[in-house]
């Protein structure tokens, strides 16, 4: 006869207090913005609380990733200082946005036409600096496939 797998219980489980513990874990809701008509990423105030951004420190450095030619996601690196190359996170009425209208057209995105929204997800850059991840995601309908069929072709039709 084989012997079965047995999980054993420990003291700690058998209390109150882990239980509760369990229970207070509360997902967060997650951070978005969009892209305004005029080419503006645009960050709401509550998405801007959640993220921590600094009204003293409102410069970034903007990119995406290297050697692709449609932009999917943007990522925005906190500029300490005067850097050259970045870009100013402006205060709007209830929200900040950041204007990069040529550099979405070059990249593909056609936000006069077509509304966007991002999800943003921090990560850690270099040296304990958090930058931020804008996965680009269209709110438009996927346009119908209009192209031949492939595969072999039938030998009895299913219409007749």
């Amino acid at each position: 006869m084989k012997a079965k797998q047995i999980r054993f219980f420990s003291p700690d489980e058998n209390s109150e207090e882990k239980k509760k513990e369990k229970k207070k874990s509360v997902k967060q809701a997650p951070v978005t913005g969009y892209i305004s008509t005029g080419g503006k990423l645009v960050f709401p105030d509550k998405s801007a609380s959640q993220l921590g951004f600094d009204p003293e420190n409102n410069r970034f450095k903007v990119g995406t990733q290297d050697g692709k030619r449609k932009i999917k996601s943007l990522y925005l690196i906190p500029a300490g200082g005067e850097e050259g190359e970045t870009f100013e996170l402006a205060k709007a009425a209830k929200s900040h946005a950041i204007s990069l209208p040529f550099i979405l057209q070059k990249g593909g995105i056609d936000y006069a036409k077509s509304k966007y929204s991002f999800t943003v997800k921090s990560f850690d850059y270099d040296n304990g600096v958090t930058g931020y991840e804008l996965k680009l995601a269209s709110d438009s309908p996927k346009p119908e496939y209009t192209g031949k069929p492939r595969g072999r072709k039938r030998q009895n039709p299913i219409g007749e």
